[in-house]
């Protein structure tokens, strides 16, 4: 198969992961994207991707201690990574709150071949450059783990009287994801989704720290501002990621609608798939 993408940012929908959508999440997130998202096992879902010439980046989450909801579990996505090397890379899910049980994961996932650590701040209730939680990206660079955080608005929990109860003050970028940018140059940071409302000082970060990346997912292209293509095109486009964040947007849609922005064959060849190539060490 000639690989012609890499979606970096897909969750698995499985019944195993969908045990993480209690609580009303999953009919709230059917009701706001305006469809519904059935089950898809792991393995229908790796062919559906080498039927694309593509591989995804499956999203391990847990966000226990804050909802008590059960985690997706690091060694299912593991073992799906294994089952199908193919198709899929895994990043693992860490609790930031669970202490030193959160750095014994750490290094369980590197053990596991998983790629990197997923994190969503605004369900998990924490703020990235707090102290408590340097450990975590200290080790992470250590054992050279990628560190990918939801950045800005959240469709989880969107248009519901109190949102689910998710706080959209922890997943701005500045001064969160920049300050533990600084702080850890080895680091490499992952800010997913164009992050609205802080698009601006999302595109900054990626201006200034040559350790952040931008995933598009989660977005349409169709609605991408000029600021942001004006960036993806020329200032960071060594540093910016294709992600459909499937189930929600699928990666058809995704590629139709960004092959309609007028971005050259270069650059599109580095979003779609050389500049994860390149950040994962595929080359």
């Amino acid at each position: 198969m000639a690989l012609k993408a890499i979606d970096c940012h897909v969750h698995p929908w499985d019944e195993v992961s969908l045990g993480s959508m209690g609580g009303g999440r999953l009919d709230v997130m059917a009701k706001h994207f305006g469809r519904e998202l059935p089950p898809l096992s792991l393995a229908d879902m790796a062919d559906q991707y080498r039927e694309r010439s593509m591989m995804a980046v499956l999203l391990a989450s847990d966000d226990s201690t804050v909802s008590g909801l059960p985690p997706v579990p690091n060694d299912h996505i593991a073992k799906a990574v294994s089952d199908h090397p193919d198709a899929f890379l895994g990043f693992g899910g860490v609790d930031p709150w669970k202490g030193r049980l959160a750095l014994d994961e750490v290094r369980r996932i590197k053990d596991l071949g998983l790629r990197g650590l997923k994190f969503n701040p605004g369900r998990q209730h924490f703020y990235p450059n707090d102290p408590r939680f340097a450990p975590l990206w200290a080790l992470a660079a250590d054992l050279g783990l990628v560190v990918l955080f939801h950045t800005g608005m959240m469709g989880n929990g969107a248009g519901t009287r109190g949102g689910l109860g998710f706080k959209l003050k922890y997943t701005a970028p500045i001064p969160y994801l920049d300050d533990i940018a600084a702080d850890n140059p080895d680091l490499t940071i992952i800010s997913a989704h164009p992050g609205w409302p802080w698009q601006d000082e999302q595109l900054a970060v990626l201006r200034h720290k040559a350790n952040v990346y931008l995933d598009l997912s989660g977005w349409a292209p169709k609605y991408f501002t000029p600021e942001l293509l004006q960036n993806v095109a020329k200032l960071i486009s060594d540093r910016v990621l294709f992600g459909s964040d499937w189930p929600v947007i699928t990666p058809e849609r995704w590629i139709s609608e960004f092959d309609q922005l007028g971005l050259s064959p270069e650059v599109r060849q580095k979003i779609l798939l050389d500049n994860a190539r390149k950040l994962f060490g595929m080359d």
